[in-house]
Protein backbone atom coordinates (compact mmCIF):
# COMPACT_ATOMS: atom_id res chain seq x y z
CA UNK A 1 0.00 0.00 0.00
CA UNK A 2 2.89 2.16 0.37
CA UNK A 3 6.26 2.75 -1.33
CA UNK A 4 9.23 4.36 0.86
CA UNK A 5 12.07 2.63 -1.28
CA UNK A 6 13.04 3.91 -4.27
CA UNK A 7 14.77 2.06 -6.80
CA UNK A 8 17.21 4.78 -9.06
CA UNK A 9 17.57 4.19 -12.62
CA UNK A 10 19.12 6.18 -15.47
CA UNK A 11 17.14 7.02 -18.53
CA UNK A 12 18.70 5.05 -20.62
CA UNK A 13 17.87 1.69 -18.69
CA UNK A 14 14.12 2.75 -18.10
CA UNK A 15 12.30 0.59 -20.91
CA UNK A 16 14.17 -2.14 -19.95
CA UNK A 17 14.08 -1.84 -16.26
CA UNK A 18 10.22 -1.64 -16.33
CA UNK A 19 9.94 -4.72 -18.91
CA UNK A 20 12.05 -6.67 -16.36
CA UNK A 21 9.59 -5.45 -13.84
CA UNK A 22 6.48 -6.14 -15.43
CA UNK A 23 7.73 -9.78 -15.98
CA UNK A 24 8.87 -9.73 -12.33
CA UNK A 25 4.76 -9.41 -11.80
CA UNK A 26 4.62 -5.92 -11.48
CA UNK A 27 1.81 -5.65 -13.99
CA UNK A 28 -0.23 -2.70 -12.64
CA UNK A 29 1.39 0.95 -13.63
CA UNK A 30 0.03 3.15 -11.00
CA UNK A 31 1.11 6.53 -11.80
CA UNK A 32 3.71 8.46 -13.02
CA UNK A 33 4.55 11.83 -11.54
CA UNK A 34 7.66 14.33 -11.52
CA UNK A 35 9.61 16.18 -8.60
CA UNK A 36 11.37 19.69 -9.34
CA UNK A 37 14.06 19.77 -7.07
CA UNK A 38 14.81 23.54 -7.44
CA UNK A 39 13.96 25.11 -4.18
CA UNK A 40 14.93 21.82 -1.75
CA UNK A 41 17.42 22.76 0.21
CA UNK A 42 19.78 19.62 -0.63
CA UNK A 43 18.97 19.20 -4.85
CA UNK A 44 20.53 16.24 -6.15
CA UNK A 45 22.34 16.67 -9.71
CA UNK A 46 19.47 17.29 -11.79
CA UNK A 47 16.52 19.20 -11.13
CA UNK A 48 13.53 16.86 -12.29
CA UNK A 49 13.49 13.71 -11.44
CA UNK A 50 10.42 11.26 -12.61
CA UNK A 51 8.57 8.69 -10.39
CA UNK A 52 6.96 5.47 -11.71
CA UNK A 53 4.61 3.52 -9.10
CA UNK A 54 3.95 -0.04 -10.07
CA UNK A 55 1.98 -2.58 -7.66
CA UNK A 56 2.40 -6.25 -7.99
CA UNK A 57 0.00 -8.82 -9.23
CA UNK A 58 -0.49 -9.84 -5.87
CA UNK A 59 -1.48 -6.71 -5.61
CA UNK A 60 -0.33 -6.16 -2.11
CA UNK A 61 3.71 -5.44 -3.04
CA UNK A 62 4.26 -1.48 -4.43
CA UNK A 63 7.86 -0.52 -6.01
CA UNK A 64 8.76 2.97 -7.54
CA UNK A 65 11.22 3.72 -9.53
CA UNK A 66 13.26 7.22 -9.87
CA UNK A 67 14.36 8.45 -12.97
CA UNK A 68 16.81 11.71 -12.92
CA UNK A 69 16.20 13.69 -15.97
CA UNK A 70 19.27 15.46 -17.38
CA UNK A 71 17.29 17.62 -19.91
CA UNK A 72 14.00 17.75 -19.77
CA UNK A 73 13.38 18.94 -23.78
CA UNK A 74 15.63 15.70 -24.35
CA UNK A 75 13.35 13.30 -21.60
CA UNK A 76 13.24 9.82 -21.83
CA UNK A 77 12.02 7.31 -23.89
CA UNK A 78 8.10 6.41 -23.20
CA UNK A 79 7.35 3.24 -21.64
CA UNK A 80 3.03 3.32 -23.92
CA UNK A 81 4.45 -0.25 -25.23
CA UNK A 82 4.55 -1.74 -21.66
CA UNK A 83 1.70 -0.51 -20.50
CA UNK A 84 -1.95 1.44 -21.85
CA UNK A 85 -2.27 3.12 -18.72
CA UNK A 86 1.39 5.12 -19.37
CA UNK A 87 -0.42 7.09 -22.22
CA UNK A 88 -2.11 10.19 -20.96
CA UNK A 89 -0.04 9.59 -17.57
CA UNK A 90 2.75 11.06 -19.36
CA UNK A 91 0.77 13.66 -21.18
CA UNK A 92 -0.13 15.04 -17.95
CA UNK A 93 3.60 14.77 -16.79
CA UNK A 94 4.27 16.80 -20.11
CA UNK A 95 1.59 19.47 -19.59
CA UNK A 96 2.36 20.10 -15.73
CA UNK A 97 6.14 19.99 -15.90
CA UNK A 98 7.42 19.87 -19.54
CA UNK A 99 9.51 16.61 -19.46
CA UNK A 100 9.44 15.23 -22.85
CA UNK A 101 8.88 11.75 -23.42
CA UNK A 102 9.99 10.35 -26.48
CA UNK A 103 8.02 8.19 -29.44
CA UNK A 104 4.86 8.73 -27.40
CA UNK A 105 2.21 9.26 -30.43
CA UNK A 106 0.23 12.09 -29.00
CA UNK A 107 2.78 14.00 -26.61
CA UNK A 108 -0.08 16.89 -25.82
CA UNK A 109 -1.49 19.12 -23.14
CA UNK A 110 -4.21 17.15 -21.35
CA UNK A 111 -5.39 19.34 -18.23
CA UNK A 112 -4.47 22.48 -19.22
CA UNK A 113 -6.15 24.06 -22.39
CA UNK A 114 -4.21 24.03 -25.79
CA UNK A 115 -3.12 28.21 -25.14
CA UNK A 116 -1.41 27.63 -22.35
CA UNK A 117 2.12 28.73 -21.88
CA UNK A 118 4.77 27.11 -19.10
CA UNK A 119 4.42 24.39 -17.24
CA UNK A 120 2.36 25.29 -13.74
CA UNK A 121 4.04 22.49 -11.92
CA UNK A 122 7.50 23.59 -11.84
CA UNK A 123 8.64 25.59 -8.99
CA UNK A 124 9.45 29.12 -10.96
CA UNK A 125 6.08 29.37 -12.55
CA UNK A 126 4.40 32.23 -11.18
CA UNK A 127 1.16 31.40 -9.55
CA UNK A 128 -0.77 34.80 -10.20
CA UNK A 129 -0.52 34.84 -14.34
CA UNK A 130 -3.36 34.53 -15.43
CA UNK A 131 -3.99 32.12 -18.77
CA UNK A 132 -7.33 32.46 -20.68
CA UNK A 133 -7.86 30.08 -23.83
CA UNK A 134 -9.90 32.28 -26.73
CA UNK A 135 -9.67 28.87 -29.19
CA UNK A 136 -11.05 25.61 -28.60
CA UNK A 137 -9.22 22.53 -30.33
CA UNK A 138 -11.26 20.49 -33.09
CA UNK A 139 -9.12 17.82 -31.74
CA UNK A 140 -9.02 16.47 -35.33
CA UNK A 141 -4.87 15.91 -34.56
CA UNK A 142 -6.26 12.80 -32.42
CA UNK A 143 -9.40 11.84 -34.61
CA UNK A 144 -7.29 11.48 -38.22
CA UNK A 145 -4.35 8.89 -36.87
CA UNK A 146 -6.87 6.65 -35.59
CA UNK A 147 -8.87 7.14 -38.45
CA UNK A 148 -5.82 6.47 -40.46
CA UNK A 149 -4.67 3.09 -38.78
CA UNK A 150 -8.16 1.98 -38.98
CA UNK A 151 -7.71 2.59 -42.77
CA UNK A 152 -10.79 4.67 -42.77
CA UNK A 153 -11.28 8.61 -44.59
CA UNK A 154 -14.09 10.90 -43.74
CA UNK A 155 -15.31 11.72 -46.78
CA UNK A 156 -15.04 7.99 -48.71
CA UNK A 157 -16.35 6.28 -46.08
CA UNK A 158 -19.01 9.04 -45.51
CA UNK A 159 -18.32 9.09 -41.71
CA UNK A 160 -19.65 11.89 -39.33
CA UNK A 161 -17.81 13.30 -36.77
CA UNK A 162 -19.37 14.40 -33.63
CA UNK A 163 -19.22 15.94 -30.42
CA UNK A 164 -20.76 14.52 -26.91
CA UNK A 165 -20.49 16.84 -24.35
CA UNK A 166 -18.64 18.53 -22.37
CA UNK A 167 -22.52 20.57 -22.27
CA UNK A 168 -24.52 17.47 -21.62
CA UNK A 169 -26.77 16.11 -18.82
CA UNK A 170 -25.51 12.71 -20.51
CA UNK A 171 -21.48 13.36 -20.42
CA UNK A 172 -21.74 13.24 -16.40
CA UNK A 173 -19.15 15.80 -15.84
CA UNK A 174 -17.06 18.23 -18.06
CA UNK A 175 -16.32 15.41 -20.41
CA UNK A 176 -16.11 16.11 -24.54
CA UNK A 177 -15.36 12.76 -26.53
CA UNK A 178 -15.18 13.67 -30.42
CA UNK A 179 -16.89 10.48 -32.21
CA UNK A 180 -16.19 9.28 -35.75
CA UNK A 181 -19.70 7.92 -36.54
CA UNK A 182 -20.72 5.20 -39.28
CA UNK A 183 -24.41 5.70 -39.04
CA UNK A 184 -25.14 5.15 -35.72
CA UNK A 185 -21.62 3.21 -34.52
CA UNK A 186 -18.77 4.71 -33.73
CA UNK A 187 -15.51 3.70 -35.16
CA UNK A 188 -13.14 6.24 -33.17
CA UNK A 189 -12.95 7.91 -30.95
CA UNK A 190 -11.25 10.89 -28.40
CA UNK A 191 -11.82 12.23 -25.07
CA UNK A 192 -10.76 15.70 -24.01
CA UNK A 193 -10.34 16.48 -20.26
CA UNK A 194 -9.30 19.47 -18.38
CA UNK A 195 -12.40 21.95 -18.09
CA UNK A 196 -12.64 21.84 -14.37
CA UNK A 197 -8.89 21.71 -13.47
CA UNK A 198 -8.40 24.16 -11.15
CA UNK A 199 -4.89 23.48 -9.83
CA UNK A 200 -5.61 21.04 -6.52
CA UNK A 201 -1.52 19.82 -6.94
CA UNK A 202 -0.38 23.36 -7.17
CA UNK A 203 -2.67 24.85 -4.44
CA UNK A 204 -1.05 22.11 -2.19
CA UNK A 205 2.16 23.29 -2.52
CA UNK A 206 1.43 26.63 -0.57
CA UNK A 207 -1.24 25.51 2.21
CA UNK A 208 -0.02 23.70 5.29
CA UNK A 209 -1.65 20.22 5.81
CA UNK A 210 -4.63 20.83 7.42
CA UNK A 211 -5.56 23.60 5.04
CA UNK A 212 -5.43 20.92 1.97
CA UNK A 213 -8.27 19.07 3.35
CA UNK A 214 -11.27 21.04 2.26
CA UNK A 215 -9.47 21.16 -1.21
CA UNK A 216 -9.57 16.97 -1.07
CA UNK A 217 -13.48 17.55 -0.87
CA UNK A 218 -13.71 18.92 -3.70
CA UNK A 219 -11.95 16.20 -5.72
CA UNK A 220 -14.49 13.26 -5.89
CA UNK A 221 -17.42 15.62 -4.26
CA UNK A 222 -19.59 12.16 -4.63
CA UNK A 223 -17.56 10.70 -2.21
CA UNK A 224 -15.67 13.51 -0.39
CA UNK A 225 -15.13 12.07 3.36
CA UNK A 226 -13.49 9.59 1.66
CA UNK A 227 -10.50 11.83 -0.09
CA UNK A 228 -10.24 13.61 3.69
CA UNK A 229 -9.16 10.28 5.03
CA UNK A 230 -7.18 9.30 2.49
CA UNK A 231 -5.19 12.32 2.39
CA UNK A 232 -4.90 12.31 6.12
CA UNK A 233 -3.84 8.75 6.66
CA UNK A 234 -1.07 9.28 4.37
CA UNK A 235 -0.05 12.56 6.36
CA UNK A 236 -0.03 10.11 9.42
CA UNK A 237 1.85 7.34 8.11
CA UNK A 238 4.84 9.52 7.54
CA UNK A 239 4.03 10.96 10.94
CA UNK A 240 4.14 7.20 12.61
CA UNK A 241 1.03 7.98 14.01
CA UNK A 242 -2.04 5.79 14.54
CA UNK A 243 -5.62 6.66 15.34
CA UNK A 244 -7.24 5.44 18.64
CA UNK A 245 -9.53 3.09 17.97
CA UNK A 246 -13.04 5.08 18.48
CA UNK A 247 -11.43 7.54 15.65
CA UNK A 248 -10.34 4.50 13.25
CA UNK A 249 -14.08 3.44 13.66
CA UNK A 250 -15.72 6.68 13.02
CA UNK A 251 -13.56 6.73 9.61
CA UNK A 252 -14.80 3.33 8.64
CA UNK A 253 -18.07 4.39 9.22
CA UNK A 254 -18.16 7.37 7.19
CA UNK A 255 -15.99 6.50 4.50
CA UNK A 256 -18.48 3.33 4.05
CA UNK A 257 -21.44 5.54 4.08
CA UNK A 258 -19.61 7.79 1.38
CA UNK A 259 -19.06 4.54 -0.50
CA UNK A 260 -22.34 3.82 -0.59
CA UNK A 261 -23.81 7.87 -1.58
CA UNK A 262 -20.95 6.97 -4.44
CA UNK A 263 -23.03 4.23 -5.67
CA UNK A 264 -26.24 5.69 -5.62
CA UNK A 265 -25.10 8.92 -7.77
CA UNK A 266 -23.42 6.40 -10.28
CA UNK A 267 -26.46 3.82 -10.48
CA UNK A 268 -29.28 6.36 -10.36
CA UNK A 269 -27.46 8.62 -12.99
CA UNK A 270 -26.83 5.62 -14.92
CA UNK A 271 -30.38 4.04 -15.35
CA UNK A 272 -31.86 7.79 -15.77
CA UNK A 273 -29.91 7.55 -19.02
CA UNK A 274 -31.78 4.35 -19.83
CA UNK A 275 -35.09 6.17 -19.32
CA UNK A 276 -35.21 4.50 -15.85
CA UNK A 277 -36.71 7.71 -13.75
CA UNK A 278 -38.92 5.55 -11.15
CA UNK A 279 -35.66 3.90 -10.13
CA UNK A 280 -33.74 7.19 -9.99
CA UNK A 281 -35.72 8.25 -7.40
CA UNK A 282 -35.37 5.17 -5.33
CA UNK A 283 -31.90 5.44 -5.49
CA UNK A 284 -31.54 9.11 -5.27
CA UNK A 285 -33.92 10.23 -2.25
CA UNK A 286 -32.10 7.89 0.82
CA UNK A 287 -28.88 9.67 -0.89
CA UNK A 288 -30.32 12.66 0.69
CA UNK A 289 -31.46 11.01 3.60
CA UNK A 290 -27.67 10.14 4.10
CA UNK A 291 -26.74 13.73 3.54
CA UNK A 292 -28.88 14.85 6.41
CA UNK A 293 -26.99 12.49 8.82
CA UNK A 294 -23.29 14.14 7.72
CA UNK A 295 -25.04 17.60 7.25
CA UNK A 296 -25.64 16.70 11.53
CA UNK A 297 -22.60 14.92 12.18
CA UNK A 298 -20.00 17.44 10.09
CA UNK A 299 -21.83 20.80 9.00
CA UNK A 300 -21.66 20.29 5.78
CA UNK A 301 -23.95 18.08 3.27
CA UNK A 302 -21.80 17.78 0.45
CA UNK A 303 -18.15 19.23 1.00
CA UNK A 304 -17.92 18.18 4.41
CA UNK A 305 -14.05 18.94 5.75
CA UNK A 306 -14.93 16.45 8.92
CA UNK A 307 -11.21 14.69 9.35
CA UNK A 308 -7.82 16.71 10.52
CA UNK A 309 -4.35 15.28 10.44
CA UNK A 310 -4.11 12.59 13.89
CA UNK A 311 -8.09 13.02 14.03
CA UNK A 312 -11.20 14.44 12.97
CA UNK A 313 -12.89 17.65 13.99
CA UNK A 314 -14.85 16.80 16.91
CA UNK A 315 -17.02 13.61 18.04
CA UNK A 316 -20.04 11.64 17.25
CA UNK A 317 -22.88 13.51 18.39
CA UNK A 318 -25.53 12.22 20.83
CA UNK A 319 -28.65 10.01 19.37
CA UNK A 320 -26.37 9.54 15.88
CA UNK A 321 -26.84 5.83 15.88
CA UNK A 322 -30.83 5.81 15.47
CA UNK A 323 -30.19 8.25 12.51
CA UNK A 324 -27.57 6.39 10.65
CA UNK A 325 -30.11 3.05 11.55
CA UNK A 326 -32.71 5.58 9.75
CA UNK A 327 -30.62 6.02 6.87
CA UNK A 328 -29.68 2.58 6.06
CA UNK A 329 -33.10 1.45 6.30
CA UNK A 330 -33.99 3.35 3.70
CA UNK A 331 -31.09 2.97 1.59
CA UNK A 332 -31.55 -1.13 1.46
CA UNK A 333 -35.54 -0.33 0.52
CA UNK A 334 -34.32 2.01 -2.32
CA UNK A 335 -31.92 -0.62 -3.49
CA UNK A 336 -34.55 -3.66 -2.86
CA UNK A 337 -36.99 -1.56 -5.04
CA UNK A 338 -35.12 -0.86 -7.34
CA UNK A 339 -33.35 -4.40 -8.48
CA UNK A 340 -36.92 -5.51 -7.96
CA UNK A 341 -37.73 -3.41 -11.44
CA UNK A 342 -34.82 -4.48 -13.36
CA UNK A 343 -33.22 -7.70 -12.60
CA UNK A 344 -35.55 -9.48 -14.66
CA UNK A 345 -36.24 -6.30 -16.87
CA UNK A 346 -35.35 -7.51 -20.43
CA UNK A 347 -34.97 -3.55 -22.10
CA UNK A 348 -32.54 -3.28 -18.79
CA UNK A 349 -30.66 -6.47 -19.48
CA UNK A 350 -30.70 -6.16 -23.47
CA UNK A 351 -29.42 -2.73 -23.44
CA UNK A 352 -26.06 -3.30 -21.36
CA UNK A 353 -24.72 -6.97 -21.32
CA UNK A 354 -21.51 -7.96 -23.75
CA UNK A 355 -21.42 -3.63 -24.20
CA UNK A 356 -17.97 -2.15 -23.56
CA UNK A 357 -16.84 -5.64 -22.23
CA UNK A 358 -13.09 -5.20 -20.34
CA UNK A 359 -11.49 -8.18 -20.01
CA UNK A 360 -9.47 -8.83 -17.29
CA UNK A 361 -5.68 -8.46 -18.95
CA UNK A 362 -6.75 -4.76 -20.44
CA UNK A 363 -8.76 -3.56 -17.43
CA UNK A 364 -4.90 -3.83 -15.44
CA UNK A 365 -3.38 -2.81 -19.06
CA UNK A 366 -5.60 0.51 -18.72
CA UNK A 367 -4.65 1.26 -15.21
CA UNK A 368 -8.24 0.35 -13.77
CA UNK A 369 -9.01 -0.19 -10.12
CA UNK A 370 -12.09 -0.17 -8.04
CA UNK A 371 -15.82 -1.90 -8.90
CA UNK A 372 -14.40 -1.31 -13.20
CA UNK A 373 -11.41 -3.92 -12.38
CA UNK A 374 -13.56 -5.78 -9.98
CA UNK A 375 -16.29 -6.37 -12.96
CA UNK A 376 -13.58 -7.54 -15.18
CA UNK A 377 -12.93 -10.39 -13.29
CA UNK A 378 -10.06 -8.91 -10.69
CA UNK A 379 -10.13 -9.64 -7.20
CA UNK A 380 -8.45 -6.43 -5.91
CA UNK A 381 -9.82 -4.29 -3.12
CA UNK A 382 -7.22 -2.98 -1.08
CA UNK A 383 -9.32 -3.69 2.10
CA UNK A 384 -8.84 -7.32 1.21
CA UNK A 385 -5.10 -7.47 -0.34
CA UNK A 386 -3.49 -4.98 2.34
CA UNK A 387 -6.07 -4.45 5.01
CA UNK A 388 -5.89 -1.30 6.94
CA UNK A 389 -8.19 0.17 9.86
CA UNK A 390 -9.16 -3.23 11.03
CA UNK A 391 -10.75 -4.34 8.27
CA UNK A 392 -9.23 -7.47 8.39
CA UNK A 393 -11.94 -8.29 10.69
CA UNK A 394 -14.75 -7.20 9.31
CA UNK A 395 -17.19 -9.86 7.84
CA UNK A 396 -18.22 -8.86 4.04
CA UNK A 397 -17.65 -10.05 0.66
CA UNK A 398 -15.46 -9.07 -2.18
CA UNK A 399 -18.01 -8.51 -4.91
CA UNK A 400 -16.22 -9.31 -8.56
CA UNK A 401 -17.96 -9.54 -11.65
CA UNK A 402 -16.99 -11.98 -14.99
CA UNK A 403 -17.28 -10.65 -18.66
CA UNK A 404 -16.03 -7.21 -17.33
CA UNK A 405 -19.48 -4.96 -19.72
CA UNK A 406 -21.70 -2.48 -18.63
CA UNK A 407 -24.22 -4.41 -16.74
CA UNK A 408 -21.45 -6.02 -14.33
CA UNK A 409 -19.80 -2.61 -13.53
CA UNK A 410 -23.34 -1.29 -12.57
CA UNK A 411 -24.55 -4.85 -10.27
CA UNK A 412 -21.08 -4.91 -9.03
CA UNK A 413 -21.60 -1.20 -7.41
CA UNK A 414 -25.19 -2.67 -6.36
CA UNK A 415 -23.83 -5.58 -4.50
CA UNK A 416 -21.04 -3.28 -3.32
CA UNK A 417 -23.45 -1.26 -1.68
CA UNK A 418 -25.06 -4.28 0.43
CA UNK A 419 -21.93 -5.25 1.79
CA UNK A 420 -20.79 -0.99 2.62
CA UNK A 421 -24.17 -1.57 4.98
CA UNK A 422 -22.84 -4.88 6.58
CA UNK A 423 -19.64 -3.12 7.47
CA UNK A 424 -21.17 0.16 8.45
CA UNK A 425 -24.00 -2.14 10.46
CA UNK A 426 -20.77 -4.49 12.53
CA UNK A 427 -18.79 -1.13 13.20
CA UNK A 428 -22.00 0.60 14.98
CA UNK A 429 -21.61 -2.60 16.94
CA UNK A 430 -17.90 -2.53 17.73
CA UNK A 431 -17.33 1.10 18.37
CA UNK A 432 -15.42 1.51 21.33
CA UNK A 433 -15.53 4.64 23.73
CA UNK A 434 -12.41 6.75 24.02
CA UNK A 435 -10.33 9.34 22.53
CA UNK A 436 -10.89 10.47 18.53
CA UNK A 437 -7.38 11.89 18.21
CA UNK A 438 -3.65 11.20 18.33
CA UNK A 439 -2.53 12.91 21.86
CA UNK A 440 -0.09 14.83 20.32
CA UNK A 441 0.19 18.41 21.09
CA UNK A 442 2.31 18.52 17.64
CA UNK A 443 -0.54 17.50 15.87
CA UNK A 444 -3.62 18.03 17.17
CA UNK A 445 -5.14 21.45 18.35
CA UNK A 446 -5.61 22.08 21.91
CA UNK A 447 -9.20 21.96 23.19
CA UNK A 448 -10.32 25.26 23.44
CA UNK A 449 -10.77 25.98 27.53
CA UNK A 450 -6.83 25.50 26.98
CA UNK A 451 -6.53 28.19 24.09
CA UNK A 452 -7.96 30.26 26.16
CA UNK A 453 -7.12 29.76 29.36
CA UNK A 454 -3.19 29.61 29.37
CA UNK A 455 -0.62 30.95 27.27
CA UNK A 456 1.27 27.59 26.45
CA UNK A 457 -2.32 26.23 24.85
CA UNK A 458 -2.17 29.53 22.90
CA UNK A 459 1.11 29.16 21.75
CA UNK A 460 0.31 25.82 21.27
CA UNK A 461 -2.56 26.70 18.21
CA UNK A 462 -0.81 29.44 16.85
CA UNK A 463 1.83 27.38 15.63
CA UNK A 464 -0.06 24.94 14.44
CA UNK A 465 -2.36 27.08 12.68
CA UNK A 466 0.34 29.03 11.55
CA UNK A 467 3.31 26.53 10.51
CA UNK A 468 0.57 24.09 10.43
CA UNK A 469 1.45 20.11 11.48
CA UNK A 470 5.42 19.43 10.52
CA UNK A 471 6.24 16.09 8.49
CA UNK A 472 9.24 14.47 8.63
CA UNK A 473 11.16 14.76 5.56
CA UNK A 474 11.07 12.45 2.93
CA UNK A 475 8.24 10.66 0.17
CA UNK A 476 5.79 8.55 0.65
CA UNK A 477 2.63 6.49 -1.59
CA UNK A 478 -0.33 5.81 0.58
CA UNK A 479 -3.22 4.49 -0.89
CA UNK A 480 -7.23 4.28 -0.46
CA UNK A 481 -10.22 2.05 -1.37
CA UNK A 482 -12.02 4.72 -2.41
CA UNK A 483 -15.14 4.13 -3.83
CA UNK A 484 -14.18 4.29 -7.22
CA UNK A 485 -11.07 2.22 -6.82
CA UNK A 486 -7.74 3.07 -5.22
CA UNK A 487 -7.03 6.41 -4.49
CA UNK A 488 -3.38 7.51 -3.90
CA UNK A 489 -1.42 10.31 -2.80
CA UNK A 490 2.22 10.62 -3.19
CA UNK A 491 3.77 13.30 -0.92
CA UNK A 492 7.32 14.66 -0.65
CA UNK A 493 8.32 16.44 2.59
CA UNK A 494 11.26 19.08 3.22
CA UNK A 495 10.05 18.81 6.91
CA UNK A 496 7.97 21.91 7.42
CA UNK A 497 4.49 21.94 7.68
CA UNK A 498 3.43 22.70 3.76
CA UNK A 499 4.11 19.68 1.53
CA UNK A 500 6.74 20.00 -1.44
CA UNK A 501 4.65 18.16 -3.68
CA UNK A 502 1.50 16.19 -3.71
CA UNK A 503 0.17 14.27 -6.37
CA UNK A 504 -3.07 12.56 -6.86
CA UNK A 505 -3.76 9.00 -8.26
CA UNK A 506 -7.08 10.03 -9.51
CA UNK A 507 -8.56 6.32 -10.32
CA UNK A 508 -11.34 8.18 -13.19
CA UNK A 509 -8.13 9.69 -14.80
CA UNK A 510 -7.26 6.26 -15.71
CA UNK A 511 -10.76 4.99 -16.79
CA UNK A 512 -11.68 7.69 -18.85
CA UNK A 513 -7.88 7.36 -20.74
CA UNK A 514 -9.54 4.03 -22.09
CA UNK A 515 -12.93 5.05 -22.52
CA UNK A 516 -12.71 6.02 -26.53
CA UNK A 517 -11.04 2.66 -26.77
CA UNK A 518 -14.20 0.50 -25.38
CA UNK A 519 -16.67 2.28 -27.20
CA UNK A 520 -15.40 1.76 -30.36
CA UNK A 521 -17.55 -0.12 -32.84
CA UNK A 522 -20.69 -0.04 -30.15
CA UNK A 523 -23.35 2.70 -30.57
CA UNK A 524 -23.52 6.27 -29.44
CA UNK A 525 -26.23 4.96 -27.08
CA UNK A 526 -23.96 2.50 -25.49
CA UNK A 527 -21.61 4.79 -25.18
CA UNK A 528 -23.63 7.14 -23.04
CA UNK A 529 -24.53 3.61 -20.89
CA UNK A 530 -20.84 2.66 -20.84
CA UNK A 531 -20.02 6.65 -19.58
CA UNK A 532 -22.36 6.20 -17.02
CA UNK A 533 -21.34 2.76 -15.27
CA UNK A 534 -17.72 3.62 -15.20
CA UNK A 535 -19.23 6.65 -12.68
CA UNK A 536 -16.30 9.27 -13.87
CA UNK A 537 -16.19 12.24 -11.48
CA UNK A 538 -14.29 15.39 -13.53
CA UNK A 539 -13.18 16.35 -9.81
CA UNK A 540 -10.51 14.31 -8.85
CA UNK A 541 -10.04 13.50 -12.83
CA UNK A 542 -9.18 16.73 -13.71
CA UNK A 543 -8.16 18.46 -10.22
Amino acid sequence: MTSDTMIKVTGDLLLDTLKSAKEEGYTLLLDITAIDNLYKSHPPMTRFELIYILRHENFKDVRSYKVPVGDPEIGVETITSLFASADWAEREVYDQYGIHFQNHKMLKRVLNHNEFVGHPLRKDYEITKGQYCTVSQDMMDEMKPLLKEKELDLQKDNLMVVNLGPSHPASHGTIRTLVALDGEKIVAAASEIGYLHRGFEKSCENHNYNQIIPYTDRLNYCSALMNNIAFAKTAEDMLGVTLPDRGIFIRIIVAELSRVIDHLVCLAAGLLDMGGQTNYWYLFNPRNNAYDFLSKLTGARLTNSYMRIGGMAHDLYEGWETDLDDVLKKIDFGITESLKMITHNRIYNDRIQDVSPVSAKEAIDYGFTGPNLRASGVAYDLRFSDPYYYYDTFDFNMVVGSVGDTYDRMMVRFEEMNESMKIIRQAMKRIPDGAINVPDKRIILPHKGCVYGGIEGMMNQFKLVIDGVKVPEGEHYGAFEAANGELGFYIVSDGSGTPYKVKVRAPSFYHLAAYPKIIENYQVADAIMTLGSMNIIAGEMDR
